[in-house]
Order: C-alpha cells, then sequence, then structure tokens
C-alpha cells in the first residue's frame, strides 16, 4: 500500500496463521471442565466423592476424610522430625543424592537442603523440587 506524498511507506502482510481452539469449558466463564466427562474421571479421579453424587457416599466422607487427616498430619511429623539430619533422596531416573535436611514450604512443593551430594559434585545450598523425589530416607 503506498501513501500519497513525500513520506511514502510500505506495509507488508504477514502470513497467515492457524489458530487452535479449544473447546469450552461447562460454566460460563469457560474455567474447567465438566467433572462428570470421561477425561475428567480418567485424569482427575478421587476417592472422595463430589457434590453431585455426594448422596451414595455420606458415611463414607467422614472416615475419608479422618484417614487423610491422620496421614498428613503423620507426614508433617515426619518433615519436622527430618530437620537437620542427613536425608538420602530417591530422585527420578534412579539418581540417589545425600543433604541435611532444612526446611519445606508450606504447600510441600520444595525442600531446602543444605550440603547436597550429587553425582556431579556437592552444593552448599539447594532447594529440592519435590515432584522430582520419589521417595527419602533417614535415621530417627
Amino acid at each position: 500500500m503506498l501513501l500519497s506524498g513525500a513520506n511514502t511507506e510500505r506495509f507488508n502482510m504477514a502470513t497467515p496463521v492457524s489458530v487452535l481452539r479449544l473447546p469450552k469449558g461447562p460454566d460460563p466463564n469457560s474455567r474447567g471442565f465438566d467433572p462428570k466427562s470421561p477425561r475428567f474421571i480418567a485424569l482427575c479421579r478421587t476417592s472422595i466423592a463430589t457434590s453431585a453424587s455426594s448422596e451414595t457416599n455420606a458415611e463414607q466422607l467422614p472416615i475419608e476424610q479422618h484417614a487423610r487427616s491422620v496421614l498428613r498430619e503423620t507426614f508433617l511429623r515426619c518433615l519436622l522430625s527430618m530437620t537437620n539430619k542427613k536425608v538420602q533422596f530417591l530422585m527420578h531416573e534412579r539418581v540417589k543424592v545425600e543433604a541435611t535436611f532444612g526446611a519445606s514450604d508450606i504447600d510441600v512443593l520444595n525442600f531446602q537442603v543444605s550440603d547436597l551430594h550429587t553425582p556431579i559434585g556437592v552444593q552448599k545450598e539447594a532447594l529440592i523440587r519435590c515432584q522430582d523425589v520419589i521417595s527419602f530416607t533417614f535415621d530417627s
């Protein structure tokens, strides 16, 4: 496209790109998918009943919630008891590392450790992503 006058410029059109349209969710704001859909059931399976089917397992819910709270408390006590102790972590790809455990963030997404011994060397301070840990052991 040419403009009239002494100042002329050319505008080039970019190559069109196809757009992938994702399916809309069931609610008006399109935030999420139907909890009754086969995909949601396969990927987000939970044993606690959803509000839609809560009538069927009303007596089961308090039992399972208690069991979950006991497991959560036991896990948090375990984290507390391993503070300042040598901990061995088994990571993905069968990598074993050892470190002095310091703390965990509130969401238990990361472990703060000191003197991290890895196959390639020692790191003075480090954060270990919990999603990379398969298991950990320590002497109590």
